[in-house]
């Protein structure tokens, strides 16, 4: 059982004007609405501190929180290597399996940052990994340190390389997929991340390591460099290209969802590792490369650059 956590959320122009039953029913869909009611009629629901009504509409500004008593998590590794650390940067390694961040109405002390900030109360991360990609995060550990970084990715100065095993055999051994990304259907979200005419620009540089034979499954191992950073934008890219990660539950041809599939993003499956992070210092200016050497599923035969 973890400790609880009470969600606070301040109501804005969307809002204002609906019954707190109808809002929290539509804003959590983890909970039914007949769940929902339990918990306001329990007072586990207030709005502006004060107890509240299914009824009661909301109005722009007030504050609706929900205290929401301890449950038990998803079992998840709960351990994460240090692999830089100094007074304002903190590097991890965090195991396939492990949340980055809570989420889902299922995840809140079982994540990265819980384990981290266990170590560093004060480190805030600059990026995320879906929940069933292992490898390198990047934590600040300053406000000052956080502003710095976060206009490095912005300005597309941090380079970003992951490890993959797709499907099939490339036929060139470099190649860069650049598919916009945006947002297409999706039976069970409404929406997911996906290739979209629509969407916005998105670049990733691919490297095949070595290819495998796999019998009716042949796979190739890759190296990704990404110059921007979409959700899910690997697993998108490969598979426009032809090649989903093997075991992707989500993504195939085109870099859309699985025809029929009713996979969320964060169903495991695929292997994806980020394995190096490039950029300068926030205050030396020095350029830092940080590694993390990926499982061994995702090294070459020989070894490569990682034993």
């Amino acid at each position: 059982m973890n400790h609880g956590h009470t969600y606070r959320e301040q109501i804005d122009a969307r809002g204002a004007g609906r019954a707190v039953l109808a809002h929290l029913s539509e804003r959590f869909e983890h909970a039914t609405p007949a769940e929902w009611q339990a918990r306001i009629e329990a007072g586990q629901v207030t709005l502006d501190d004060a107890s509240t009504t299914s009824g009661a509409l909301l109005r722009a500004g007030q504050w609706l929180c929900w205290a929401r008593p301890p449950w038990t998590e998803p079992p998840t590794p709960l351990d994460a290597a240090v692999l830089y650390e100094d007074p304002l940067l903190l590097a991890v390694a965090k195991p396939r399996g492990l949340p980055t961040m809570p989420g889902g109405g299922l995840y809140l002390e079982h994540t990265l940052l819980a384990v981290v900030r266990r170590r560093a109360p004060e480190a805030s991360p600059m990026h995320r990994l879906g929940r069933d990609t292992s490898g390198l995060v990047l934590f600040a550990r300053t406000a000052a340190a956080a502003g710095v970084v976060q206009a490095a990715f912005r300005a597309r100065r941090v380079g970003k390389v992951y490890r993959a095993l797709c499907t099939g055999h490339p036929a060139a051994d470099r190649f860069t997929v650049d598919a916009p990304i945006g947002e297409v259907a999706h039976a069970l979200l409404g929406t997911v991340h996906a290739a979209s005419p629509d969407g916005r620009p998105s670049r990733s540089h691919v490297r095949v390591l070595e290819r495998r034979d796999g019998g009716e499954q042949p796979s190739a191992l890759v190296e990704v460099a990404i110059e921007t950073g979409r959700p899910h934008q690997i697993r998108i890219h490969l598979a426009f290209a032809g090649h989903p990660l093997a075991g992707d539950p989500l993504y195939g041809a085109g870099g859309l969802p699985l025809p029929g599939t009713r996979a969320l993003p964060g169903d495991p499956g695929y292997l994806l590792h980020a394995q190096r992070l490039e950029l300068d210092h926030p205050v030396s200016g020095v350029r830092l490369v940080i590694e993390c050497p990926p499982p061994p599923v995702l090294r070459t035969a020989s070894g490569g650059p990682f034993w």
